[in-house]
């Protein structure tokens, strides 16, 4: 089974420090929530493909020679000159975790041409988005149309909101349009800072049950480094996760998703899961994330086949 995710592809521009004169210094380095999970996804050894716009200038350049560099097919991505390649300007605190400024206005993150967009979607076995592309209207639209015809051509449609709240006009814009796709998905992942405003409820056995009632079919909640919660009919678990020393958890969400994709991509689907294989590839997704965590970046930090040998 191949991966097809659609929507933001963008530069991280991440502070790495600071210079003698007490400036801070940032790194360029290629994300997206997207395009990090086919970037993930691909580089634990599953065929993936990117759909999304990135803008006609050297940071959209960087952007397509990155997916090309770790194989991810690279067809569905658009260059625009109607925007410049959208920045998001990420700061990290002593125990890594991570601020985000936007420079987005617009950004050619939000310009993917619908036709070009359903037309490169396919037949694709599994189809991924967040919500940062349904933060704009026109962008939206598109998003949710090809997860619409990707659904109706049997692909298993998998969704992480990935709140961004500087994106919304507000918690309840939020809110709203990311539930009203709920709908759509077979598999959702959600961290526990987002259980209240997806589901309603903060604990993470009761959101993951209000997502499986709204008919997803798998419901898991990240937990940080306490690991995972996930909830597939009557079943349910939480695998404990991976200590390490945190540098960056930059992209260590993404790689969870892309990791546990990965997984259910070469099971073949959903059907005949049980919760035993549910667990280990719960636990293959915490070792995944827990390594990107460990090393500075997002793509540059994902782990390799190699370096996740299988129990």
């Amino acid at each position: 089974m191949q991966i097809t995710t659609i929507g933001e592809i963008l530069v991280d521009m991440t502070q790495t420090g600071v210079d003698a004169n007490g400036n801070a210094v940032f790194a360029a380095i290629p994300g997206g929530a997207p395009a990090n999970v086919a970037v993930a996804a691909r580089k634990l050894g599953v065929k993936t493909a990117f759909i999304g716009c990135a803008g006609n200038d050297p940071f959209g350049t960087i952007l397509q020679k990155t997916l090309n560099r770790y194989g991810v097919d690279a067809s569905g991505l658009q260059i625009t000159d109607r925007a410049d390649t959208t920045l998001a300007v990420v700061t990290v605190d002593p125990s890594g975790e991570r601020s985000f400024a936007f420079c987005r206005k617009p950004g050619a993150d939000t310009q993917i041409d619908r036709e070009r967009a359903l037309e490169a979607v396919g037949s694709a076995d599994i189809l991924h988005f967040g919500s940062v592309s349904l933060t704009d209207p026109a962008c939206r639209e598109t998003v949710v149309s090809v997860v619409k015809r990707a659904k109706e051509n049997g692909a298993l449609i998998t969704f992480d909101p990935n709140y961004r709240s500087s994106l919304w006009h507000g918690e309840t814009e939020a809110m709203e349009q990311m539930r009203s796709v709920l709908p759509l998905c077979d598999i959702v992942k959600i961290s526990e800072e987002e259980t209240a405003l997806l589901t309603g409820f903060e604990e993470p056995e009761k959101a993951a049950d209000a997502l499986l009632r709204g008919g997803v079919r798998l419901a898991i909640v990240t937990l940080g480094a306490n690991g995972a919660y996930w909830r597939f009919g009557a079943d349910s678990g939480t695998v404990p996760g991976f200590r390490v020393k945190v540098a960056d958890t930059n992209g260590a969400g993404d790689t969870f998703f892309g990791a546990f994709l990965s997984r259910i991509a070469k099971h073949g689907g959903l059907n005949g899961l049980t919760p035993e294989t549910i667990e280990h590839f719960v636990r293959y997704a915490n070792r995944a994330a827990s390594i990107t965590a460990s090393r500075p970046g997002a793509i540059p930090a994902m782990p390799t086949e190699d370096e996740l040998t299988e129990e």
